[in-house]
């Protein structure tokens, strides 16, 4: 019996715990996020040299984020030993300034989007708990989309000024005038997160220039390299999560501990993710509504299967036509 396909405005009261946007919720926003990788699109457009792309071969990553932090790592050492090491600092360098020229190349500016943000604010006021695992700035500019709105709901990263608040629970509770509230979550990182010289880990504002350009602009001038992780298998993105003590406590204290009803949305549970899904089984999940494009059967049989293996045959999974109205950034 084929699945049913629902329309999002037909099941959106049933759902209102978490929603985990994957890969083709940024798609759908701009078509320059259907990128394979940015490593991919950096290697397609002749950015890296012979020597960046054996620093990749030699540790057998994809990521970006984290050969620039070896790299940067590696310069500091360098300097604090008053080693004269021209090559480390040039690739380096160079790793940097790939990174930024494939960012700028991807990632859309805000007013090419900002017609959508609106919809997508929406939308995600309607859950309790937004879990992006994008690195791109679309979440972020829907919470600030709803600061000048008057509606008296808060969205909250967790985040006190540019520090991470650990006790990210106490965010639940509205305060002042709110009454509701959705806190959000990278477990993958995102471009407005950062580590300084020292490990802190910080959220970075714009410094008068739009945020895209100000987070490139403070790349660009070394005082920060970016903590998201883009690329690489699963037990490699593991691994640069216990480097982070933000990631690592997205990681191992809210994804067990999810509402009982969560939505995906544009999330493929590809193997690279599989240490998410596992981190999910943990919470006590009853009911998933999964996006799907078109009538694709044959992927709703396939993440039906993951997640009854996953949350058990009791968990009940449906589907929903990511292109329903009032769903994502889609209008009525």
């Amino acid at each position: 019996m084929p699945y049913k396909i629902h329309k999002w405005k037909d099941i959106e009261k049933e759902y209102g715990g978490a929603i985990f946007l994957g890969n083709g919720a940024s798609i759908a926003v701009d078509s320059g996020f259907s990128y394979g990788s940015i490593k991919q699109h950096a290697t397609d457009n002749g950015l890296l040299t012979e020597d960046v792309q054996s620093i990749f071969d030699f540790f057998h990553t994809e990521d970006f984020e984290l050969i620039l932090r070896i790299v940067w790592q590696a310069t500091n050492v360098n300097k604090s030993l008053d080693i004269d090491d021209e090559k480390t600092e040039q690739a380096y360098a160079h790793v940097r300034d790939c990174l930024i020229a494939a960012v700028r190349d991807i990632h859309p500016e805000h007013e090419a989007v900002v017609d959508q943000i609106s919809r997508i604010y929406e939308f995600l006021k309607g859950f309790s708990t937004v879990i992006s695992l994008n690195y791109d700035l679309v979440v972020y500019w829907a919470m600030m989309y709803g600061l000048d709105v008057d509606d008296r709901h808060a969205f909250k990263d967790c985040f006190v000024g540019a520090d991470f608040d650990d006790d990210w629970q106490r965010f639940r509770d509205p305060i002042g005038k709110q009454k509701s509230c959705s806190l959000v979550f990278y477990p993958h990182g995102n471009l407005v997160l950062a580590r300084d010289k020292i490990e802190n880990e910080r959220k970075i504002s714009s410094g008068g220039l739009s945020l895209l350009e100000g987070i490139l602009s403070k790349w660009q001038k070394g005082s920060y390299v970016p903590l998201f992780v883009s690329e690489g298998t699963s037990e490699q993105k593991i691994k640069s999560i216990h480097s982070s003590y933000y990631l690592n406590t997205v990681y191992r204290e809210v994804l067990p501990n999810l509402p009982s009803d969560i939505v995906i949305y544009g999330w493929g549970l590809g193997d690279h993710d599989l240490h998410i899904i596992d981190r999910i089984s943990k919470s006590d999940i009853k009911k998933v509504a999964v996006s799907v494009f078109g009538n694709d059967q044959a992927y709703c049989n396939r993440i039906n299967q993951i997640l009854k293996d996953k949350l058990g045959n009791k968990c009940e999974v449906i589907f929903f036509d990511c292109k329903s109205d009032e769903c994502w950034n889609r209008g009525a």
